[in-house]
């Protein structure tokens, strides 16, 4: 029977894949990098320290890679975070999940002051067990790390008794890494194939799509077994 519910926040909770893109774009560009739009997408859910080495050598981040997220972190505070949205019924799907005695935390690759920001866009956080950001781990998505240091501040919960909720095949790999199951959204803007792929057991549309399903998703605590 599910006992815990992690759940991933840009793509998943909140409407910020294109916004952080575009950042990290504006961010390239102000270091002589030109990288296309879909090309940075496809690499949203990875922290910076996953991301970043996609598109730049050793020698380059050596050089400016901490000048260059420092200076996207604050284009994306100033910029583009006050543009991001909640998606639809994420307050009402963890209203369900709360009332069927589930504990719920978050795990995101975002940095601390950001995901407390898209907390209280969401209106979740009376909500939530526990969260766990970039400041927690060493290392972020595709990376199991963040899903297991949520698991640890969930406390004692076999691993078989949780299920991740994440948009990106970085979470689905992630979460396989750390041997828990995933459902997948396309939110985030890959598609249910894609997501399959990596290993998610389930695909929804959107938190919404899950809401008005979740009698038959893994959510379920009378069906989210093995």
């Amino acid at each position: 029977m599910i006992e815990a519910v992690i759940f991933d926040v840009d793509g998943t909770l909140v409407d910020s894949v294109n916004l952080h893109a575009k950042a990290w774009q504006v961010a390239f560009e102000k270091f002589d990098k030109e990288v296309s739009f879909e090309a940075i997408r496809r690499q949203i859910g990875k922290g910076a320290d996953q991301l970043l080495p996609v598109f730049f050598s050793a020698d380059e981040l050596r050089h400016f890679g901490r000048e260059l997220e420092e200076y996207r972190g604050e284009l994306f505070r100033a910029e583009y975070l006050p543009q991001v949205k909640p998606l639809a019924k994420v307050r009402e799907l963890f209203e369900r999940i709360r009332c069927d005695g589930l504990k719920i935390a978050l795990a995101s690759s975002a940095k601390e002051d950001e995901l407390h920001e898209y907390k209280k866009i969401a209106q979740i956080d009376d909500l939530i067990e526990a969260d766990t950001s970039s400041a927690d781990v060493g290392r972020s998505k595709p990376h199991p790390d963040i899903f297991e240091a949520a698991v640890k501040k969930l406390g004692d919960i076999d691993l078989d008794k949780i299920v991740v909720v994440g948009d990106t095949p970085h979470d689905a790999e992630a979460a396989a890494n750390a041997n828990i199951r995933m459902i997948g959204l396309l939110s985030g803007g890959w598609t249910e194939e894609r997501l399959r792929q990596a290993g998610c057991i389930e695909v929804y549309r959107d938190p919404a799509d899950l809401l008005a399903r979740y009698d038959q998703s893994a959510l379920d605590p009378a069906k989210g077994q093995r």
